[in-house]
């Protein structure tokens, strides 16, 4: 399966970026200041890019992750392309995490009511604020990789029109993409990370 020739994939290692933004540790992101300067770079490099990306934020080099940070660099930084106003269609993907980060980024992400895609060694998960429907209908969708509302409906025993509204609900969340074209088929942020 091939990806959305309209989006592309657009890693940031986080911490190289933090080096290169902040005079500061660079394993150690700290403080909202550090977290906004690190916002401002992602912000900046994927308005360069100009187009739709799927952007993966590379937490593995870093070793410490405060709540003031990840309010700054996270959950600001997904607000920012939710809106009608966002400069470019982004997608966010977090790699790395360990259990040092999925605490505060989990807690700003519930408090914005927020969600975010996350990689781990053995697939994806969904994390952040998502109602046990949405959440169970992005699972589908990722175990699927490649999916419509009818199947989803199917997968989840529940009508067609509220698999349909829930993925319509995901989509403009950014954590699921609508294929263009193709009405009520979603895929996996993960299928563009994965296919070469």
């Amino acid at each position: 399966m091939s990806r959305p020739g309209d989006v592309v994939p657009f890693s940031f290692d986080l911490s190289l970026l933090v080096q290169r933004s902040v005079a500061s540790l660079y394993s150690h992101l700290v403080t909202r200041p550090t977290g906004r300067a690190l916002r401002l770079g992602i912000e900046s490099q994927i308005g360069e890019l100009g187009e739709a990306c799927v952007s993966v934020l590379d937490f593995t080099q870093v070793v410490v992750l405060d709540y003031s940070c990840a309010d700054e660099a996270v959950a600001k930084l997904l607000q920012r392309f939710l809106g009608p106003d966002r400069p470019v269609d982004a997608y966010f993907v977090a790699r790395g995490l360990g259990e040092q980060h999925r605490e505060p980024i989990e807690v700003v992400l519930d408090r914005h009511h927020l969600a975010l895609v996350a990689e781990r060694a053995d697939g994806y998960d969904l994390l952040g604020f998502a109602a046990p429907l949405e959440r169970a209908a992005w699972t589908v969708v990722e175990h699927a990789r490649h999916t419509t509302a009818l199947s989803v409906a199917s997968s989840l025993d529940i009508d067609a029109s509220l698999a349909d509204a829930t993925l319509g609900a995901l989509a403009s969340r950014r954590v699921l993409l609508s294929v263009p074209g193709q009405p009520g088929a979603v895929r996996a942020l993960s299928t563009l990370l994965s296919v070469s």
